[in-house]
């Protein structure tokens, strides 16, 4: 028979254990671990990129403390979030973890959340830590998650709860949100950002960490990013990890995109190579370069946009093009989905030939 430990050896092996796990995560706080994201996320308004005619709204509002319930919505990495903890910090200073509740789509958000713990925190009367701090903050972020049950008993909350509570709802899909609570709020749409913000807020952190980054190396980045700050910043952070010395090639490289060389070198095969040799030309760049089909073809529509070729045979192709990339989404063949893009322009020539006689 096996032998079992006693309680008091099973005790003792248990206190080691946690001991030794408490030593394990105690780990010294270290600048080079922390995202960039959150490293250089703005601490106050005047710190967040673009939208100054929303951001100076939202601070003239909390100047003079008349600040109302808020939507914010619009693409990812916008500043949407950004902006209400700097509202946050602005209201309460250091103190204003004590006076926000905060909840995102990976917390339970469903109807009892709403009924128990959104609705205790609301009632529930707060200190006040700074001179303007007269109400406490609800952050509902990806409010668009939210079940519609949920939403509607976070209809009546509102309402009820106004005089010492405010809320602030941030999603990407408005159309998701009831009317019954985009009309209790005040609407802001982040737009995506410009390139220059999204470049302007690039130098700094790259002035900060003291990065060696080209021209070429910070257009690709701003190219790449859409928009998108967060993206941005992750794409410049993983490529300085990849690589000391940030250029164009090393960004596409690490990103797993197709250099822009490339897309015009394969749009060439597209326009101009037969069937069998532009199919194998491309299906051996894809394999050197592991580039995914579906970068290609998003690539290549853009391309279509800049050539000059008949309004008629544009339309058509680029609805080739798309419904290629439909096709990829769920998962179809790339191989025969290469050789539906590449039929695609094989007929698109033989129209615009058609058309020259």
């Amino acid at each position: 028979m096996a032998e079992t430990a006693s309680p008091m050896e099973l005790d003792e092996g248990d206190k080691s254990n946690k001991s030794n796990k408490g030593k394990n995560v105690v780990v010294p706080a270290d600048g080079k671990a922390t995202p960039w994201v959150e490293k250089y996320r703005p601490q106050s308004l005047a710190d967040v990129a673009a939208h100054r005619d929303i951001i100076d709204t939202i601070d003239r509002l909390t100047s003079e403390n008349r600040l109302p319930h808020l939507l914010l919505y619009g693409p990812p990495g916008t500043g949407k979030t950004s902006t209400i903890l700097a509202v946050a910090r602005k209201l309460y200073g250091n103190q204003f973890h004590n006076m926000i509740l905060e909840l995102n789509a990976s917390d339970d958000r469903g109807i009892d959340v709403v009924r128990q713990q959104i609705q205790d925190f609301a009632s529930t009367q707060s200190f006040s830590f700074g001179s303007k701090a007269h109400v406490k903050l609800v952050l509902l972020d990806e409010a668009d998650a939210m079940t519609k049950d949920a939403q509607f008993a976070l209809r009546r909350v509102i309402e009820k709860y106004t005089k010492n509570t405010r809320f602030a709802l941030i999603c990407n899909n408005v159309n998701k949100i009831i009317p019954a609570l985009q009309s209790r709020c005040t609407r802001f749409r982040f737009a995506p950002l410009d390139s220059g913000h999204v470049a302007e807020r690039l130098k700094h952190v790259i002035e900060a960490e003291g990065l060696d980054v080209t021209e070429s190396g910070l257009a690709a980045i701003v190219r790449l990013s859409n928009g998108d700050m967060r993206k941005a910043l992750n794409i410049l952070q993983s490529t300085h990890m990849a690589s000391p010395h940030i250029t164009e090639e090393a960004v596409y490289l690490c990103t797993g995109n197709p250099l822009p060389k490339d897309i015009e070198q394969i749009s060439y095969w597209l326009l101009n190579e037969n069937f069998a040799a532009g199919y194998s030309r491309i299906s051996e760049m894809k394999t050197i370069k592991g580039l995914a089909l579906v970068d290609i073809i998003r690539e290549v529509t853009m391309f279509v946009f800049r050539i000059k070729m008949p309004a008629d045979v544009r339309v058509q192709l680029i609805n080739d093009l798309a419904d290629i990339e439909y096709r990829l989404s769920f998962g179809c063949n790339d191989k025969l989905q290469l050789g539906s893009l590449i039929a695609s322009f094989t007929k698109a020539r033989s129209t615009l030939v058609a058309a020259a006689k």
